[in-house]
């Protein structure tokens, strides 16, 4: 475990300097805007999606400047979502990563613009040249990451999110709901070190395989911390599922069930990475990382 933390924390690192470099603050009127998509992005969040990039990208052996800047494509697509989830409209949250969310550090209207000029970043950096010499390699990036952040992913997940509040959904449908919503990133950011790396198709459908069964469990450990966590281990609100009413997991199966549960998926997470040698290890490990994480 002190492995994978330690190359947690050196992908943070590196991510967070690629980051940097994008997203330099303009100047002009505009200059507000820059800082706000630097706070909502810069200085917070464990990177594990982009973790999951670098780690499938170096199955394939792909240069790691590659694997980084699609790792910070990723991330801006999800230090997006997460302004956007925060917004009155939607989840009407107060803190994030253990600060003030961007619609209370700067305003409403700033938060809207900083999400959507973060998502449209995203594939700014996807389509660069210096992503990927190759150009099929880039579109087929973009239209992934496109379709796992859209209406037939995320967004989409968002949306049966909202209706969860009223509507009683069964296990069935929190488990499509949470593979739209929490699973469509991580699907990507598993494969995309296989498109990167121009993998075969049977490599390909083993990140696949992997990327399902870590969704599910990422989104039952984060059930299980509203339930049990605190504000100083998440960094954000607690409890919120249970004042809205919403199903769950965790709610339908129960704290040791649904621990039971996400044990299980990351033991099936890492058995489909049976094909690969070693250089999967640290995926292995992650999928036990998620299920024992506290924020």
């Amino acid at each position: 475990m002190l492995a994978l933390e330690k190359a947690l924390r050196t992908t943070a690192q590196d991510v967070e300097d690629v980051l940097d470099k994008i997203l330099r603050v303009e100047e002009g009127h505009e200059a507000r805007l820059f800082e706000s998509m630097r706070y909502a992005t810069l200085g917070g969040g464990k990177r594990f999606r982009p973790f999951l990039v670098v780690q499938s990208a170096a199955l394939f052996s792909v240069s790691r400047t590659s694997a980084l800047r699609v790792a910070a494509a990723i991330e801006l697509v999800h230090c997006y979502s997460l302004v956007h989830d925060d917004l009155p409209a939607m989840d009407d949250d107060d803190l994030r990563r253990g600060q003030p969310t961007v619609h209370k550090q700067f305003d409403e209207a700033t938060a809207i613009l900083a999400g959507d000029a973060l998502l449209t970043m995203a594939f700014e950096v996807l389509a660069d040249r210096r992503t990927h010499e190759n150009g099929n390699v880039r579109a087929e990036l973009v239209a992934a990451l496109a379709s796992a952040a859209g209406a037939h992913g995320m967004v989409g997940g968002q949306m049966l999110d909202l209706e969860a509040e009223k509507i009683e959904l069964d296990i069935g449908g929190i488990t499509r709901l949470q593979r739209l919503k929490t699973g469509a990133l991580i699907a990507f950011s598993c494969e995309a070190g296989a498109i990167l790396g121009r993998a075969s198709s049977d490599a390909r459908e083993a990140l696949r395989g992997y990327a399902h069964d870590l969704g599910l469990t990422f989104q039952i450990a984060d059930d299980l911390l509203d339930v049990e966590g605190t504000i100083e281990e998440t960094g954000k609100a607690v409890g919120k599922d249970a004042v809205a009413g919403k199903a769950t997991f965790v709610s339908i199966l129960g704290v040791e069930r649904a621990r039971a549960q996400a044990k299980l998926l990351a033991n099936q997470a890492a058995e489909h990475l049976a094909a690969f040698d070693e250089s999967a290890d640290p995926l292995r490990a992650a999928a036990n990382f998620v299920v024992e994480r506290r924020n």
